[in-house]
């Protein structure tokens, strides 16, 4: 199982960056977790847009799904038709495509059903993708905000999606080889927004066992060396940078 990121952005995106989106996939499967702004024409770097096999989306704040336009829109008018290449799953939470319907008119909605086949995410119900599985756990953010288990051949990368730190994003990581793990709080903030910080994003690798910690959903601005350092404090594992077109082996 391999992990790209496409988008490591929180709210929006710095010079050279794209909001949150990732390319998990196997030799056989293509999947992508959040299609934030800017996301697609990375994605397109690492692989052809009109070849994934299904879509996830966490949650229905923007910066996680702004891209999905953007996607509709090569899907829908790819060279050989949605027949051909669509309606490819997108699985999400409750209340995205009304989210979205302000963007929509008619036609949109009819574009948006020829090049998804929507499916509502359901808390602890696993999702069968290729040789990917995919578990959906509630964490502590805006409503009907999911984390993702996913699993293939044995190996365990946890998508913490946007997360405050406590028992239902523990209970997500639990067991991870790799945790891809929002920090989006400087350390003076922690508490203060349904974040994260680096320091206890740490915290949650050490205690869900995970090897390998990679932060992101990061503010553009924020200082690297500092989340590095954060992190470090509370995991003695391996801690990295999420970053456009880093790739990450799970396993």
């Amino acid at each position: 199982m391999r992990l790209t990121v496409a988008g490591s952005a929180a709210s929006y995106a710095g010079a050279g960056q794209a909001c949150s989106s990732y390319l998990v996939e196997t030799a056989s499967t293509r999947v992508v977790v959040d299609c934030g702004n800017g996301s697609l024409a990375n994605l397109a770097r690492i692989t052809d847009p009109l070849a994934i096999h299904a879509v996830f989306v966490t949650h229905r704040h923007p910066d996680h799904f702004l891209d999905l336009f953007a996607l509709q829109a090569a899907i829908r008018y790819a060279p050989g038709g949605p027949a051909e290449v669509g309606p490819v799953p997108l699985y999400a939470p409750p209340g995205l495509l009304e989210s979205m319907s302000c963007f929509l008119d008619e036609r949109g909605r009819e574009d948006f059903h020829a090049a998804f086949s929507l499916k509502t995410l359901e808390p602890l119900e696993p999702v069968v993708v290729g040789d990917l599985q995919f578990t959906p756990r509630l964490v502590e953010h805006i409503e009907d905000t999911f984390a993702l288990r996913i699993a293939s051949d044995g190996k365990l990368l946890c998508y913490t999606s946007d997360s405050r730190f406590g028992t239902p994003v523990l209970d997500a990581a639990a067991g991870a080889d790799v945790l891809l793990c929002e920090a989006t709080l400087p350390e003076r903030y922690a508490g203060l927004a349904p974040h994260m910080t680096a320091e206890e994003a740490g915290e949650l690798a050490t205690r869900s066992g995970a090897r390998t910690l990679i932060l992101t959903h990061l503010w553009p601005t924020a200082d690297r060396e500092e989340l590095l350092a954060g992190a470090r404090r509370s995991f003695g594992g391996e801690v990295m940078l999420a970053e456009e077109m880093l790739t990450v082996e799970v396993g």
